[in-house]
């Protein structure tokens, strides 16, 4: 009977095809986000479709991420909480600064939308 034991994970994968910078994880090699790939992974699509996605990315590229993160699922998880906390702060900053432009955007949106 194997024995199953839960290793650390390999470091090689992270340096390989996920990089951090910037206080961010990025597909190596490219300007696509670790967050893009996990994000439409855990919307259910395919390996095959994400590529479809994100031309600049090759299905070794896609699985590698997708295993980085499965391997350090409950630290990326709470990265993309920080992260989406920072982008809705950022977000809400914005909106505070700029109130009339904010305005006028959600009025074209509102007319386009109902133009449809």
């Amino acid at each position: 009977m194997a024995c199953v034991s839960a290793r650390k994970p390999r470091k090689n994968l992270a340096t390989k095809y996920v990089v951090e910078r910037d206080g961010a994880y990025w597909i190596a090699g490219s300007r696509v986000s670790l967050d893009s790939v996990v994000y439409a992974y855990r919307a259910g699509r395919a390996p095959e479709d994400i590529v479809r996605s994100f031309p600049a990315l090759t299905l070794e590229y896609v699985y590698a991420a997708i295993a980085f993160y499965l391997a350090r699922q409950t630290e990326i998880d709470r990265y993309l909480d920080r992260r989406k906390a920072e982008y809705e702060a950022q977000r809400k900053a914005a909106r505070l600064a700029s109130p009339t432009l904010h305005s006028k955007l959600a009025r074209a949106r509102r007319q386009i939308t109902s133009r449809s």
